[in-house]
């Protein structure tokens, strides 16, 4: 029969290993989602300056940077409290700006879809801002 500190042991490194596989999909994800954007930049800065972004063509790109840089950082857990700031800081700024689907005519659906999809980004990178606070 195992002693306690033997389950604290395997439950603790249990949840480090979850925590990690959890920084990389998501850091990946973002990455791969920014990389994207940089394929098809064109897109990404009408895009931005059909929501009333000022100066969309410095705007977008440097917003998908931001996206890059942090997701390669939660992903590699390297300078985590820069790269999950910058994550929460794109997603407060983007999510509400550019998919702002209570102000659209007609069919919202994809814009609210977005909006869900990157609230729920926004709270994992807020779980994320806390362990890296706490590491």
């Amino acid at each position: 029969m195992a002693d306690d500190s033997t389950a604290d042991s395997s439950a603790s490194t249990t949840t480090r290993s979850l925590s990690r596989l959890g920084r990389v999909l998501f850091g990946l994800g973002l990455a791969v989602q920014a990389s994207e954007d940089f394929r098809d930049m064109e897109d990404s800065i009408e895009y931005a300056e059909s929501a009333g972004v000022p100066v969309p063509e410095l705007a977008a790109p440097f917003a998908s940077g931001m996206m890059l840089v942090g997701g390669v950082g939660i992903a590699l857990w390297r300078l985590p409290r820069i790269a999950t700031g910058a994550v929460v800081t794109f997603l407060a700024a983007v999510t509400p700006t550019m998919h702002d689907f209570w102000n659209e005519e007609g069919d919202a659906s994809g814009e609210r879809l977005a909006f869900f999809g990157n609230l729920a980004m926004f709270g994992a990178a807020l779980a994320f801002l806390r362990e890296a606070y706490r590491s």
